[in-house]
């Protein structure tokens, strides 16, 4: 059973916000960007990220049916993390198991009934890296 509509919305108007910021920089938090299925509108959901070879998995504790998961596997992603952004492969796997987390995360998500996530592996870096970035600026001021 997915997490209560009341509280995706708590989130989405409070949390999201507070954290929203921060989601591209801390280790564990993300930003997935995504597009609108029908309002072709630009979104930024954050996430908490588990690190996977390759990529990175989500727990879907809204349900697989949440309009940001169906908008990704529609039109796929990116994602923010760690300062970089990535383009992003989506796949959803279901695993009651829950072996894609860690595992004291997994009691939190068998109690909460949670056995659905979206698996991103990175495909390509998109724009240069903070470091990148700050030597051209830094070459550019020299030279």
């Amino acid at each position: 059973m997915p997490a209560p509509l009341w509280l995706a919305r708590f989130n989405r108007r409070v949390t999201n916000r507070l954290l929203g910021p921060l989601a591209p920089w801390f280790p564990s938090l993300g930003m997935v960007i995504h597009v609108g299925r029908r309002t072709g509108r630009r979104y930024r959901t954050p996430v908490t990220l588990f690190p996977r070879p390759g990529g990175y998995v989500i727990a879907l504790t809204y349900g697989r049916q949440a309009d940001w998961v169906r908008n990704v596997l529609a039109r796929g992603c990116l994602l923010q993390t760690r300062g970089r952004t990535w383009r992003v492969a989506p796949r959803l796997v279901h695993d009651a198991r829950r072996r894609l987390v860690p595992l004291p995360v997994r009691p939190v998500l068998r109690l909460l009934n949670v056995a659905d996530f979206l698996e991103l592996t990175l495909e390509q870096p998109v724009g240069p890296t903070r470091r990148q970035e700050r030597a051209r600026c830094g070459s550019a001021e020299i030279g």
